[in-house]
């Protein structure tokens, strides 16, 4: 299966054009009518599994997650929260960190934070340091790019329980939610034939239903499930909410930020969440990883590169389909998430040498990574 270099799709919510706009800080029901903050809150603390999404780069919606967490734990203190960001082999260094025997730096090393994870860790710190200095216990329930790969390839029965940490195949997906992911596919700069597509959603399902099976896992110790979930998993109830109802997990509600910013307000339609929560980020800056712009397997010798982005930092240092990567920044690659993480760490306006094979000659290569511009 290939990996893209190039940055994560978002499934978007349909607005509609709104007759009054929201003001900022107000809680909305979708298609409904404003909500008292209090009683929406004393209703989700009876919930088993809430769910906050985000835009990733998006610093304001980290920073409404973290007063909801925080509204939340007054009122449910028996709480754990739940992270997309981490794969299930990170939870080690999260109990570790929850316990205060790391720092940020030990934390970012320990849990391989910009293989797993495409953003900038500075907009999750709030967040971790919140719950350690509660002792909020914090939970890894994503899986390794090579397992979700796994099961897309050879299929759920194909691979041993163990292997897939006991995480049962996901249910059908609703027609909605496969029509939205075809769209989002058919805005893949690389997309591919009607197969493709097909390994596309199933990894989306894969996706969610190991996150939805983490948070299921978790609800039957009979503490408040907070999880922090891009927010095309959770739109609609299609994607984690959908696996969640499978697994027996009814009690749950999807909160989203909403954005009333800019010259034309829209209003969040009927069923795209439990509420939303109206939020000016005009002024939140995203943070956007580096990205190399290629597709990668993995190869022999390194990582094969299979097609360039048009305009990307890679086409601009001259790599080619078919070129060898065998190290960056002098350290040897043997699959995809090995290049992706040392793309992460990345800086703007700095260089990565890349050692190439090409037709059977090795030779060096340098990405250059532009600079962030002012108004960024």
């Amino acid at each position: 299966m290939l990996a893209c270099l190039a940055g994560a799709f978002a499934l978007s919510a349909v607005p509609a054009q709104a007759a009054t706009c929201p003001a900022p800080g107000q809680w909305l029901e979708p298609g409904g009518q404003q909500l008292a903050p209090d009683a929406l809150f004393a209703e989700l603390a009876e919930r088993d599994v809430v769910l906050l999404g985000e835009r990733h780069d998006n610093a304001d919606h980290h920073r409404w997650q973290l007063h909801t967490l925080a509204g939340l734990h007054s009122l449910r203190p028996d709480m754990v929260i739940a992270l997309e960001m981490l794969p299930r082999e990170a939870q080690p260094v999260l109990d570790a960190w929850v316990a205060g025997d790391l720092g940020e730096q030990a934390f970012v090393d320990e849990s391989h934070w910009h293989t797993a994870w495409g953003f900038d860790p500075a907009l999750y710190f709030p967040i971790l340091h919140f719950a350690r200095l509660h002792r909020v216990p914090l939970k890894a329930v994503n899986v390794t790019p090579e397992l979700r790969g796994r099961l897309v390839e050879e299929g759920w029965e194909a691979v041993p329980e163990a292997e897939r940490l006991g995480i049962t195949a996901p249910v059908e997906p609703l027609a909605a939610y496969r029509e939205r992911l075809a769209e989002v596919y058919a805005q893949h700069p690389s997309r591919g034939d009607e197969e493709e597509l097909e390994r596309f959603i199933q990894a989306q399902l894969v996706w969610d239903r190991a996150m939805a099976f983490g948070l299921a896992e978790v609800a039957k110790k009979a503490a408040l499930v907070v999880g922090l979930i891009g927010q095309g998993h959770l739109q609609y109830e299609h994607g984690v909410p959908h696996q969640l109802m499978d697994l027996g997990v009814d009690s749950q509600a999807t909160l989203l930020p909403w954005s009333v910013s800019g010259d034309e307000c829209q209003t969040p339609q009927e069923g795209l969440a439990r509420a939303v929560f109206a939020l000016d980020d005009s002024g939140s800056e995203a943070v956007s990883p580096m990205q190399l712009g290629v597709y990668v397997s993995s190869h022999e010798a390194g990582v094969e590169i299979h097609s360039i982005l048009e305009g990307s930092v890679a086409e601009q240092a001259g790599l080619e389909a078919g070129d060898i990567i065998l190290r960056a920044a002098g350290e040897p690659l043997s699959r995809p998430t090995d290049l992706s993480g040392l793309v992460r760490q990345q800086r703007p306006g700095t260089l990565l040498p890349l050692d190439i094979r090409r037709n059977g000659d090795e030779r060096e290569v340098l990405a250059r990574f532009p600079a962030r511009s002012h108004d960024e």
